[in-house]
């Protein structure tokens, strides 16, 4: 699991979300688009939710890790989303083995 830390707050999702994200994020930072994306997440009281993100050229966003974290929420349908719409912004961008490598990717017919 991943907090992604967005403006003042943070928000916990998955690992393969978040690199989604941030891979969207560059994309449409380069393009100067932006776009409202929904990813699962984990709320503060512990329960799964999806949030709302404002992503584009002016986003400040990271992550970081968060060790020994319980089940993280999955939803492959919005990974595939966001990997569909990078590849769209940068179709002739080579593969990524060299970002993230402590995050696999999800695996899924182009």
């Amino acid at each position: 699991m991943r907090r992604i830390h967005y403006v003042d707050s943070h928000v916990l999702t998955g690992d393969r979300t978040c690199k989604a994200l941030l891979r969207y994020a560059r994309a449409l930072a380069v393009a100067n688009l932006s776009d409202v994306v929904e990813i699962p997440v984990i709320t503060e009281g512990g329960s799964k939710a999806y949030a709302h993100f404002l992503i584009g050229p002016a986003s400040q966003i990271f992550s970081t890790p968060v060790p020994d974290s319980p089940d993280e929420p999955f939803d492959a349908e919005v990974i595939e989303k966001l990997e569909a719409q990078t590849r769209r912004l940068q179709p002739t961008r080579p593969e990524w083995p060299e970002e993230m490598t402590d995050v696999p990717d999800l695996t899924f017919e182009v």
